[in-house]
């Protein structure tokens, strides 16, 4: 028997990512995501328009995707609940965001020089994507506050252990991405860690429509 509901969320299981992008100052903001996707040599990003990461990838639309294995998934719940933005919504603030410049310090990982001039990537992340956005697209209508970022990979650099023998295919055994299931995180289909989003997060009943 199945139910139709209203779900607060629809994370059925996709990829963690950290995003580099450029401040106004010149410094690297790194944001946690987990709404992309691929096609070719296109990644897809889904984020708030308000996001500080948005904000800046309008004006300076270079940027970095760092992929996140399950071994950094204590620092990147250390900075589940930071923003770039001094400025945030009420409901954000309400979920316990708090702002905080520097979230390489705050996550315990470490910058690395990437090709795109002034952008650090992060040291851990066993692969990392440099490019630039190529479109911005809004979804869900002018009241969503929700966009589609169109973003062209120009260098891919990945952690030699993941190569395969020609280095033209990472080896989908040895890789392991973190994944976000609603508000938790799950490494090989186990549970990963406890999740800072989820205690965050309160969530309504879900709403029954019908049966069936």
């Amino acid at each position: 028997m199945k139910r139709t509901v209203e779900p607060k969320v629809l994370y059925f299981g996709t990829p963690v990512v950290l995003i580099s992008s450029r401040n106004p100052d010149g410094s690297t903001n790194l944001a946690p995501m987990s709404s992309a996707w691929w096609l070719g040599y296109t990644a897809m990003l889904g984020m708030g328009a308000g996001s500080q990461t948005v904000k800046n990838l309008v004006e300076r639309p270079e940027l970095v995707l760092n992929l996140v294995a399950p071994d950094m998934v204590a620092a990147l719940d250390r900075i589940a609940l930071l923003t770039g933005s001094r400025e945030m919504s009420d409901a954000k603030r309400g979920r316990g965001y708090r702002y905080e410049p520097d979230k390489f310090t705050a996550g315990g990982l470490t910058r690395e020089p990437t090709d795109l001039a002034g952008l650090d990537g992060v040291a851990e992340s066993p692969i990392n994507l440099e490019g630039r956005i190529e479109a911005i697209h809004e979804i869900g209508g002018p009241d969503s506050r929700l966009c589609a970022l169109e973003m062209k990979v120009e260098r891919v650099r990945v952690h030699e252990d993941l190569l395969m023998s020609n280095d033209r295919y990472i080896d989908p055994l040895r890789w392991d991405p973190l994944i976000m299931k609603f508000t938790e995180y799950f490494a090989g289909g186990a549970p990963a860690y406890p999740s800072s989003l989820a205690r965050g997060w309160q969530m309504p009943p879900m709403a029954t429509v019908s049966r069936s």
